[in-house]
């Protein structure tokens, strides 16, 4: 929870470049009744399987068993569908084009949701489409990502969303923006 903070400070702080929309926060993408539950929950137990560096259970970014209920929710927010949104977070390789561009990602609000960590709810995952691609180096680089917010529950082997997001614009942020 801190470090979900901590992120949400270290990204909310970012000013917008000329002509972009101004930053959506993630917890625009969830209920007040999530916030308020997300808000109460106790610190997580970060021993799992995958503390020590061992990936073996299929599914990455599925929340395991026995998490507050929050941390499994789907519930959107309605006014977001259709609505052009500029949100910052980190990257979750999905797939990539032939000159391994990343054209399809998880955005997450925090670095590291793919490790050891429990991901984020569902609802604070967005998937995004991104044809022409994006040159990917590293997961930890912060990225602003521009384009037309979908309600859109996703499920694959990797995670879980409630959003998508087609892309028309995705840069990294830069210590400018800070």
């Amino acid at each position: 929870m801190r470090r979900l903070l901590l992120t949400f400070l270290l990204l909310g702080s970012g000013l917008a470049h000329a002509g972009e929309l101004p930053e959506t926060d993630w917890l625009e993408l969830m209920p007040k009744s999530d916030q308020k539950a997300l808000e109460a929950m106790p610190e997580i137990d970060h021993d799992s399987p995958e503390s020590d560096g061992t990936f073996t259970a299929k599914g990455g970014l599925k929340q395991s068993k026995g998490l507050p209920a929050v941390m499994y929710s789907s519930k959107t927010v309605a006014s977001m569908n259709d609505k052009d949104i500029r949100i910052g977070g980190y990257p979750v390789p999905l797939e990539s084009d032939a000159k391994g561009r990343s054209t399809l990602f998880f955005l997450v609000p925090y670095p590291g949701a793919c490790i050891h960590v429990p991901p984020p709810p569902p609802n604070q995952l967005v998937l995004v489409r991104y044809p022409q691609g994006l040159k990917l180096d590293d997961i930890y680089t912060p990225l602003w990502v521009t384009g037309k917010l979908k309600v859109e529950k996703v499920s694959n082997d990797l995670a879980d969303a409630a959003y998508a997001l087609d892309a028309a614009k995705v840069r990294v942020v830069e210590e400018a923006d800070l």
